[in-house]
């Protein structure tokens, strides 16, 4: 047993959630099988999907190989999934629409359901049905992503549940300081994607001295950045060695000057982003668009 990866945070609500997980966004289904499983038996515990992404069925089938090659239990396994965006704002079709995610999954429970985006005019709506969810126990906690201040707080006005989570891009390149300062006041933990800011910043200066002077590599140094301030992050990787690597953070301390020297990276700069989606229902096909990584 991996000792690196128990660190757990605990939800407003009281669950606990591992510190670091497995991403699985754009990769193929036997891809993602295999790499869901390697995650298992290399003791990771949280496993980060979406309907968008096109592969719940695929991690769906990884956990289950899983859990047979570790002999464990479903419950041992923290299962994230997100709410797509075309499914938003109709009650009755976002409960639908989740129900079958739950089989493509193999599960009848979801530890964490997330409304992908922050669809204008439906969030709120969407959000009643995932409280509902949550109510009956498909969702042990609910959250939402790229939600920025001005949409939380109209949120939080509507909400009878306050999200759990808010996960946002995050990493050395861009701290979005606004929203992290609100979420922290409201007590709603940060998760964040593209931790290693899609691989922009692992020949940096200042990255690789820092790792040079702990005997890491570039990626444990950001990814260890992350850890210090908070934050769950979700690392993808369909390397086995690799997985162990991102592991290996919880062993070593960066120093305030070094956690500074990363800091004045910063530019606000999104790796990954819809520029066409500006927070509306569906512009150009966007919000209608699910991967589709290929068969089995």
């Amino acid at each position: 047993m991996n000792h690196n990866l128990q660190p757990k945070i605990k939800l407003n609500n009281g669950l606990l959630i591992p510190q670091l997980g497995l991403g699985v966004w754009k990769t193929s289904l036997n891809e993602t099988r295999q790499m869901v499983k390697d995650a298992l038996e290399n003791d990771y515990v949280l496993i980060d999907t979406a309907k968008q992404y096109g592969n719940e069925e695929a991690v769906g089938r990884g956990i289950q190989e899983g859990l047979a090659a570790t002999n464990r239990r479903r419950n041992s396994v923290f299962l994230t999934t997100k709410i797509f965006n075309g499914d938003q704002g109709n009650y009755d079709k976002l409960r639908t629409a989740f129900n079958e995610q739950l089989q493509k999954l193999h599960t009848n429970y979801v530890d964490l359901l997330l409304l992908h985006w922050p669809v204008n005019d439906k969030y709120n709506e969407s959000w009643r049905a995932l409280q509902d969810i949550y109510a009956d126990g498909q969702a042990k906690a609910i959250g939402v992503c790229n939600f920025n201040v001005e949409r939380m707080m109209d949120l939080l006005d509507h909400a009878k549940v306050a999200p759990a989570v808010n996960q946002i891009e995050f990493n050395p390149l861009i701290h979005q300081p606004e929203i992290v300062d609100f979420c922290r006041e409201k007590g709603i933990q940060l998760e964040a994607w593209s931790p290693l800011g899609n691989g922009r910043l692992l020949s940096n200066t200042t990255i690789t001295k820092i790792a040079e002077h702990h005997h890491k590599t570039p990626a444990q140094v950001i990814l260890r950045w992350e850890v210090q301030q908070g934050f769950i992050i979700l690392s993808k990787t369909t390397h086995p060695q690799r997985m162990r690597e991102n592991a290996k953070i919880f062993d070593f301390e960066l120093s305030a000057d070094e956690m500074e020297q990363i800091n004045q990276l910063d530019q606000e700069k999104h790796a990954i982003w819809y520029d066409k989606f500006k927070w509306s229902g569906n512009p150009d096909g966007v919000d209608d668009y699910i991967a589709k990584p290929g068969a089995f």
